[in-house]
């Protein structure tokens, strides 16, 4: 019985995840801003899916699960940009004849 209590009690704690959501959001922005959308399209447009995903998250208030999504969205974000920074300065380095 104690048990569920604390279940439930740690469960009503969970905040929402203001942070990681402007953290995904800013991740986003950046890989974009350094050309994600031409370099690494599948990886940004994944990042901009999984952060669909946290706001459809958390706006039911699934918290964790749009902690998750949030925390995915990001990593996929950063993957985009550092692909995108690779090509772009591959393109740059080796200019076409």
């Amino acid at each position: 019985m104690r048990l569920a209590v604390a279940i439930v009690a740690l469960t009503a704690c969970a905040t929402a995840p203001v942070q990681e959501m402007s953290d995904a959001r800013l991740a986003i922005r950046s890989a974009e801003a350094v050309g994600a959308l031409q370099y690494s399209p599948q990886a940004l447009m994944e990042a901009q899916r999984l952060l669909q995903e946290a706001q459809t998250h958390l706006e039911s208030g699934a918290y964790e699960d749009a902690r998750q999504y949030a925390l995915d969205a990001r990593q996929q974000a950063i993957k985009a940009r550092n692909v995108a920074l690779r090509k772009n300065n591959l393109f740059r380095s080796n200019p076409a004849p």
